[in-house]
């Protein structure tokens, strides 16, 4: 399926909310790069396990999919020679931990989604690594206990430094050094301890100068006194530095044997991850799993367009081998297009493995390709007009067209002489039928509803009309060709009966007699009312009337009415009702009027989720992490 397709039917817009729902980048990944499949074993596998997926967030809505930052990282050091550090070895455990949670939260879901819940068995519970990570690691570095030689290296280390601060505090304490030092202060330079002597007593004190002050009046030497034992706390440093390297070698080792298990844990919770968002939106659009066949059939009961959500008019069809040509006609901005793009949009969810929102009994066609016209394709660069650029896209569609292939055309013919524009469109639509697609198509030319009056395979619907409230219905009417209301409309509106007759004489080429009982001038002025009312119903409310402000919490996943963009709520509301909205990692201030709530975060997220991973930047949160264990004048976080 091409590019155009996709790009007509707004499936990306799908894929995004999709990912929106995803815990991982991993998982998010995976939803950007998924394809649709053609084979129907392996689209009614897909089925099933969103289904069962479904059923599992009505349970339990917060699947532990966790702990998967920087596994990937981790996996392309394998067998490469690289130790791996011990902030890499805590978030493996942190990884093994989720994996432990998962098996555990699957074990009571055998019975009602036992594909989904079969699953977990592929990941091994690995308990002697994670016993010895956690005997090794501790708080992001090697634990003293790690290895004998190690604590016996550190308790060396530790009792040196000990000394070597008891006999710097007594230098600067001794009578031989008051007069020469700075202020009773003990600090370090490069991991040497150091005292501040005045510049002019530089020779007074044996020793080396490993820093000055940015005046230059005070100089920070090593008193010979104390060399010693910063040399011997260097060696064993050194010899300590040996002893972690060899216990993380030993660590890297035993991680690496266990290779296969952990690429295949990891792929296993990233499909976990991929396949919950898959079901956390199916959930929130109302899908249901429907039928699937490969007989050219179409059947689509109470069908919504899910970018729509509410809004939607349900759409009712079926298309079946025999007939499967279905021809839409009716007045302008009536839902024509809407309609095909509905179909087109619900078969290509249905062959990525999505749930769709239509009624129980729905049941939709495996197509090798969809192929669509739809809109203005004008193209400035290449010169050509509408019409130029629709009939290029057309030749596309009759070249690649097979008996397994969906088409569909909107307002096909048109942007030329309306006789030459009827005659092409006909005969296009005989070439698409002859080689087995399944159509559909909208037009305004009634010859074209006489032609799928007349020809076999081939079926006429129209969009609904309410002549009382001269607006669309949007609903679908199969079987019927449907008008363009033009004359009904004017006669309603109340030009003369007479009027009406010559323009459909003209039109038709045959007399009608058009009533005068049809024009009321009373609904007229009504219908007059009505709109000057109607000009006035978006004016700003009187300042003492209150008004209700819609309640959104943190995560929240929202749509702004303005751009059709998807947020994620961060703060709010402020005295004006207005929310801080993160639309694609920038921070926006938006009313609660242009807000709809789409997903709530009690969908998305755990009840113990941290925020701070989708508003802050990684940086942020290791200073914050820092600055909750103490305060730091040198740690500044910019929000």
């Amino acid at each position: 399926m091409n590019k155009h397709t996709f790009n007509i039917l707004e499936f990306e817009q799908i894929k995004e909310q999709i990912s929106a729902c995803a815990l991982t980048k991993e998982g998010r990944e995976k939803i950007v790069t998924m394809v649709p499949s053609t084979n129907r074993k392996q689209i009614e596998s897909w089925l099933d396990e969103v289904a069962e997926a479904v059923d599992i967030l009505k349970k339990s809505s917060s699947v532990p999919v966790h702990g998967l930052d920087g596994m990937e990282h981790l996996l392309n050091q394998f067998n490469k020679g690289i130790v791996i550090r011990p902030e890499q070895l805590s978030k493996l455990l942190d990884f093994l931990d989720s994996c432990g949670k998962m098996r555990r939260f699957m074990k009571d879901k055998h019975l009602f989604a036992p594909r989904v819940s079969s699953y977990v068995d592929a990941i091994d519970a690995l308990p002697e690594l994670v016993s010895e990570i956690t005997r090794c690691i501790r708080n992001g570095k090697v634990d003293d206990y790690a290895s004998k030689e190690l604590l016996k290296i550190r308790k060396q280390i530790s009792i040196l430094e000990e000394r070597l601060k008891e006999k710097a505090m007594q230098l600067i304490r001794s009578n031989k050094y008051k007069t020469y030092i700075q202020e009773n202060v003990i600090s370090q330079r490069n991991g040497r301890y150091v005292i501040p002597i005045k510049k002019e007593y530089r020779n007074k004190i044996k020793g080396m100068v490993l820093d000055t002050s940015a005046s230059g009046s005070t100089l920070f030497i090593e008193p010979e006194e104390i060399s010693f034992f910063q040399d011997e706390i260097t060696w064993f440093k050194a010899d300590e530095e040996v002893e972690v390297q060899k216990i993380l070698q030993y660590l890297t080792g035993l991680i690496e044997s266990k290779e296969q298990a952990l690429r295949l844990a990891i792929e296993t919770m990233v499909h976990y991850d991929f396949l919950f968002a898959k079901a956390k939106y199916c959930r929130a659009i109302h899908a249901v799993k429907v039928d699937i066949n490969e007989d050219a059939e179409i059947r689509l009961l109470k069908a919504r367009h899910p970018l729509l959500g509410s809004k939607a008019v349900p759409l009712s069809l079926t298309l079946s081998s025999e007939q499967n040509a279905l021809v839409i006609t009716g007045p302008n901005t009536g839902g024509k297009t809407v309609t095909i793009k509905t179909v087109g949009l619900l078969t290509l969810m249905v062959q990525y493995g999505l749930l769709i929102p239509a009624g129980e009994g729905s049941n939709l066609c495996i197509f090798q390709n969809i192929l669509v016209d739809i809109g203005d394709g004008q193209s400035i660069t290449e010169n050509l007009s509408t019409f130029s650029s629709r009939i290029v896209n057309i030749i596309d569609i009759l070249k690649e067209t097979s008996y397994r292939t969906l088409v569909l055309l909107d307002e096909l013919g048109s942007g030329t002489d309306p006789g030459e524009g009827m005659g092409l469109a006909t005969a296009i639509l005989e070439k698409l039928y002859e080689k087995g697609a399944s159509i559909l198509a909208t037009t305004h030319y009634s010859e074209i509803k006489e032609f799928a009056e007349e020809h076999p395979g081939f079926m006429n619907g129209s969009m609904g009309f309410n002549l009382e409230t001269l607006s669309p219905t949007y609903r679908l009417l199969i079987g019927r060709g449907g008008e363009s209301q033009a004359f009904a409309i004017a006669l309603k509106l109340g030009i003369h009966p007479k009027i009406i007759e010559r323009a459909h004489a003209i039109t038709y080429k045959e007399e009608k007699q058009y009533s005068r009982n049809e024009s009321d001038p009373g609904k007229i002025k009504e219908l007059e009312k009505q709109i000057i009312v109607n000009k006035y119903q978006n004016r700003k409310k009187p300042a003492n009337q209150v008004v209700q402000i819609p309640l959104f919490r943190q995560g929240d996943n929202v749509k702004i009415s303005t751009t059709d963009e998807f947020g994620i709520i961060y703060s709010g509301p402020n005295k004006q009702g207005n929310y801080v909205v993160q639309i694609k990692g920038e921070k926006i201030e938006i009313n609660h009027k242009r807000l709809t709530l789409y997903i709530p975060a009690s969908e998305l997220y755990p009840d113990d989720y941290d925020f701070d991973i989708i508003f802050h930047t990684k940086e942020n949160r290791k200073k914050s992490k820092i600055l909750n264990k103490g305060h730091n004048d040198d740690i500044i976080i910019d929000y």
